[in-house]
């Protein structure tokens, strides 16, 4: 199946999209590590059944310099033994901020603790901002139908400039 439509070739979406992508940019440069900001976009993308927001995170993240075992058991981070403790409570995080609709609660206190357990102010902001952000593409992508697949590593961020 195709695209239902183009939102790179549209005015209103390429205006809209260049926007959000600034907004990536933000937390890009923050301070939450590389590697933490792709396993939350990929895991978020895996859980929101994102094709496009899965090519385009775990070619960056393997760009980045991110190891293929990583990004393979990134589905199954509970089950592994290669994700630190703040990787893995950045991970609960998302599963819980995307899966809103699933537990009354939201984000549990536990997992809160753990998250301010492993990052600073500037860190939990730029995790809280990229849970909403990731999602949002998501939805973006999976209503028009956009294909994971043809994505090149560095698009989004000149896409930014």
């Amino acid at each position: 199946m195709d695209a239902r439509f183009n939102l790179f070739e549209n005015e209103v979406a390429a205006r809209f999209t260049k926007r959000f992508a600034n907004a990536g940019l933000v937390i890009h440069q923050s301070s939450l590590p590389r590697s933490t900001q792709e396993l939350v976009s990929l895991r978020a993308s895996q859980i929101n059944g994102c094709g496009w927001c899965i090519d385009l995170h775990t070619k960056e993240a393997a760009a980045a310099g991110e190891s293929a075992v990583r990004l393979h058991l990134v589905a199954a981070w509970r089950e592994s033994t290669v994700f630190t403790e703040a990787e893995r409570a950045a991970l609960a995080l998302t599963e819980e901020g995307s899966r809103l609709a699933d537990a009354h609660q939201g984000v549990a206190d536990e997992t809160w603790e753990q998250v301010r357990k492993h990052y600073d102010d500037d860190q939990v902001a730029a995790l809280v901002c990229l849970v909403a952000l990731i999602n949002a593409a998501n939805r973006l992508a999976v209503i028009v139908h956009q294909k994971g697949g043809s994505y090149q590593a560095g698009t989004f961020a000149a896409a930014a400039g």
